[in-house]
């Protein structure tokens, strides 16, 4: 059965790019082509499909903003590849469970190999758990915990208090 797909890229050529090595491999039917986040976002509230291919820096919306806002609206994510020429994001990608992450200029295998992880992912289906435990890192990934502590020191007091915390941050828990 074929894989419904949308690709979403700021960049023509890239979306054109990757288009024709989707329709090489076969088995894939794009159904919508974007060129920035909030397209995104309305492109796979209609659609619904299997797969995105979504480039990490647009203008507007990024691609991990995407998934925040269908996160927050609520709507069934897809199978994400993150799509773009930027290795940094690799790490952040795959916190939020992307199914892979291909760098431009496109290789045909890489393509190929992303396509098969992702239907093999869709096979073998995806439980409430595995959404949850996405949704905890990337909501933890963006925002840092941070703890205030309000000691009162009475006057006179000539023990380095500070220091006592900076060697050990366990004991302000």
């Amino acid at each position: 059965m074929p894989l419904s797909a949308i690709i979403v890229d700021d960049e023509q050529l890239a979306r054109d790019e990757l288009a024709y090595l989707l329709k090489n491999a076969g088995d894939i039917n794009i159904v919508a082509q974007g060129k920035n986040g909030l397209e995104a976002v309305n492109l796979i509230k209609e659609h619904n499909p299997d797969l995105v291919f979504l480039d990490v820096q647009m203008p507007g919306l990024d691609g991990f903003g995407v998934i925040k806002k269908l996160l927050d609206r609520k709507v069934p994510l897809p199978k994400i590849v993150f799509a773009t020429a930027f290795d940094q994001y690799a790490v952040k990608a795959f916190e939020v469970n992307a199914v892979d992450y291909i760098l431009k200029p496109f290789d045909k295998r890489r393509v190929a190999q992303s396509i098969e992880k992702a239907r093999a992912k869709i096979e073998a289906g995806a439980g409430p758990e595995e959404k949850f435990e996405a949704l905890v890192r990337m909501l933890e990934s963006q925002k840092p915990q941070t703890a205030k502590i309000l000691i009162k020191v009475q006057e006179g007091c000539s023990w380095p208090i500070r220091k006592m915390f900076a060697t050990r941050p366990s004991t302000m828990a």
